[in-house]
């Protein structure tokens, strides 16, 4: 087996980010601390040229690279372009934040780049090894990076558990794929898409390996009853950190799902076997998440749970098997990386040395402090509760219709009655800003980039929910080439 020109074409974007994390590395070792802001140039100008690679190279067909266990698709491009800005977005968000709690240092670039490296490879593999080689590679370099803050009980608790957990989900999802390998003799997607198609796979042995399988993507993805991990990770990590774990990660792990159930495991014989058990995580996380967002105090807990419930939502669409369903599913995945972004760094933005502004308390009187502060976190709650016009209320809507179109009215309906309870923690929030008196009285002293770009975050969520039909062509164009 001979590799040609041909096939590394398709990852020149791996290559250049790969070749840069080993230049930053090295390149870091030589620069002073006040000399960092040369590592964190160095990080954006590398995702920035990625950008620009991916969207040079990016074709309308199908492409597949060492023989068959990559490929490069409208889907994956699209994912990649979104990884990058979500990723860049968090840098920018971060760089005071990290600085002034001493995580301003290589590691943590490289550990960034080294987990978007995972989220590429995830994106774009073809091949069950390839998918569990870019799941390890995001894995561990989160865990290194939610226990960065190393004089933090609270952080090296929560990578403990991450990493106990991860490994448990990740023990778990070999053990399914290898069942998987077992019933058809083929761990290459296409190829096990084929053999259970044609007949020739054993249904008992593959049914079984589905069920771990299945286990393992709702842990990556957080969804009930493999959500344990969330709140804990969520309150314990540096900010940053969990600003990165909430979005980027999000749009790999759609992918990883699309991959492995629609691709290799979308035959109507085994769809009618997922479908039930991504019902159950559906409503299950839905429920929970809003009904548990309710009782929190602590902010980054609230979205943690926030979470869950958003990624029972992202199942609804995937479950209704249609291609307009994954359409939905993947613009409702990108809206809620955007929504994400702009909350946790409204968050960062309020924070300062000794000082986090995870609290719910710590939003009072926001609008007496900075009006303008108060409405970007109003615009990014209300699009969060799915309130008209903010892109939240049009993702959420592009779900339901393509679950009502599939069948599933009484799915919509449950859908809707939690959409409504999970209002209730979102406009809390609102209120807190609006109508209560402040309890921290310090100016606002975030980065002045960093600001810039948390009012286009805000104001994105009402434009893109005005306009939504470019980003909703943009995700029916690439489902619809690459499945």
């Amino acid at each position: 087996m001979t590799l040609t020109s041909a096939d590394f074409l398709p990852v020149w974007p791996e290559i250049l980010l790969l070749a840069m994390v080993c230049v930053i590395l090295v390149a870091d070792l030589f620069l002073k601390d006040s000399q960092r802001g040369g590592t964190y140039a160095m990080t954006l100008l590398t995702l920035a040229a990625c950008a620009l690679v991916t969207a040079a190279s990016a074709r309308p067909d199908v492409t597949f690279a060492f023989h068959g266990m990559f490929v490069d698709d409208p889907m994956s491009d699209t994912l990649k372009i979104m990884v990058y800005l979500a990723v860049g977005a968090m840098l920018i968000y971060s760089r005071s934040y990290v600085a002034l709690r001493g995580m301003y240092r290589g590691e943590f670039f490289t550990l960034v780049l080294f987990a978007t490296l995972g989220m590429m490879v995830m994106i774009s593999a073809n091949h069950f090894l390839t998918l569990y080689l870019g799941l390890e590679l995001l894995s561990l370099s989160l865990y290194a990076l939610v226990a960065l803050q190393r004089d933090s009980a609270a952080s090296t608790e929560a990578a403990m558990k991450y990493f106990v957990l991860g490994a448990l989900a990740s023990g778990m999802l070999l053990y399914g794929v290898s069942m998987v390998y077992g019933a058809t003799g083929s761990l290459h997607i296409p190829e096990v898409a084929s053999r259970i198609a044609a007949g020739k796979a054993n249904m008992t042995i593959l049914l079984f390996g589905l069920v771990f399988v299945v286990a393992g993507l709702g842990f990556k993805l957080g969804a009930v009853p493999f959500h344990m991990w969330v709140p804990d990770v969520y309150h314990g990590a540096p900010t940053a950190v969990t600003l990165l774990i909430s979005t980027a990660p999000k749009l790999a792990a759609f992918a990883f799902v699309i991959r492995i159930l629609v691709e290799a495991l979308g035959n109507k014989a085994l769809f009618v076997e997922w479908q039930p058990m991504l019902m159950m995580l559906a409503v299950a996380s839905m429920a929970l998440g809003n009904l548990t967002a309710i009782a929190q105090t602590n902010l980054k807990r609230m979205l943690a749970y926030s979470t869950i419930s958003h990624m029972g939502f992202l199942l609804l669409g995937i479950l209704s098997g249609t291609i307009n369903g994954y359409s939905a599913a993947m613009f409702y995945v990108a809206v809620y990386a955007l929504m994400g972004l702009g909350t946790f760094g409204m968050i960062m933005a309020l924070s300062r040395e000794g000082f986090e502004a995870d609290q719910l308390d710590d939003f009072k009187g926001l609008n007496r402090r900075s009006p303008w502060h108060a409405f970007v976190m109003l615009l990014l709650m209300f699009s969060m509760a799915g309130v008209p016009p903010t892109v939240g209320f049009y993702a959420k809507l592009s779900v339901l219709q393509a679950v009502v179109d599939a069948g599933q009215l009484w799915l919509a309906v449950v859908a809707v009655a939690f959409s409504l309870i999970g209002a209730f923690y979102y406009l809390r929030i609102v209120r807190l800003m609006y109508f209560d008196e402040p309890v921290d009285t310090h100016p606002i002293q975030s980065d002045g980039v960093a600001r810039l770009l948390l009012s286009v975050n805000g104001l994105a969520a009402l434009v893109v929910g005005i306009v939504p039909g470019w980003l909703m062509a943009l995700c029916q164009r690439a489902m619809q080439a690459s499945l």
